[in-house]
């Protein structure tokens, strides 16, 4: 395992990028992956475009890679639709996205790394429900079971495991026209969720000083959550 080393999905824009923008100003090694192409030449950076929902093609690059300290699964994608309109195909392709590849990347890189190792995966405050969005909402809520279960069997060897989970944040997948039967409510903060401001988070979760976190939902909804 390399110290000082993340990988990063969905790295190309939103919290991914807000995310590698804040380890690559704090001295990590960043390995992005996404599926638009990355051209920055910060030091410490390296970039792959896949499309991490393609098993074989994420499996083939993995076993290219070194072993990071730390796995943030950020890359998402949201569908929104009433009970009567629901497109299983879209279903599969959250489920893939969402929950595969973050067991695919768990399941390849956390046996090899070393006390010290952070998983964080991206989450979303609606995990407990929202109307009309039952399929985005099942995906999430799946990742809260599996990053408890991973938890429990990582946390002997000192590795933590855990869901950064924000509400509404100003990216680029507010806007996406799959979420159109269900827009984002503005928080009572009175503005939108930044996504540096999840990045800090995710951050802190990655700092020795979080060692004792593993297996929690750390929700940041702008106070959403609390009517």
């Amino acid at each position: 395992m390399i110290e000082k080393m993340a990988l990063v999905t969905g790295a190309s824009s939103g919290i991914g990028q807000a995310i590698v923008d804040r380890l690559l100003d704090k001295g990590w090694q960043v390995i992005g992956l996404s599926r638009s192409a990355i051209n920055r030449a910060d030091t410490g950076w390296q970039s792959h475009q896949i499309d991490i929902s393609d098993s074989a093609a994420l499996q083939a690059l993995l076993d290219k890679l070194p072993v990071p300290q730390a796995v943030i699964h950020a890359a998402g994608m949201m569908q929104a639709a009433p009970l009567g309109e629901l497109d299983l195909n879209a279903s599969t392709r959250l489920w893939q996205l969402h929950v595969v590849a973050a067991e695919q990347l768990a399941n390849h890189f956390a046996p090899r790394m070393s006390a010290g190792g952070r998983i964080v995966l991206l989450g979303s405050r609606t995990s407990g429900g929202a109307a009309g969005r039952s399929q985005y909402v099942a995906t999430k809520s799946a990742m809260i079971g599996m990053v408890r279960s991973w938890a429990a069997e990582l946390a002997p060897r000192g590795i933590t495991a855990n869901i950064v989970a924000p509400g509404a944040t100003e990216t680029p997948m507010l806007q996406q026209p799959g979420r159109a039967s269900s827009p984002p409510r503005l928080p009572p903060i009175g503005r939108y969720i930044q996504p540096q401001e999840v990045a800090g988070l995710v951050g802190f979760l990655l700092s020795s000083a979080a060692a004792a976190i593993t297996g929690q939902q750390l929700v940041m909804c702008g106070g959403a959550s609390l009517s």
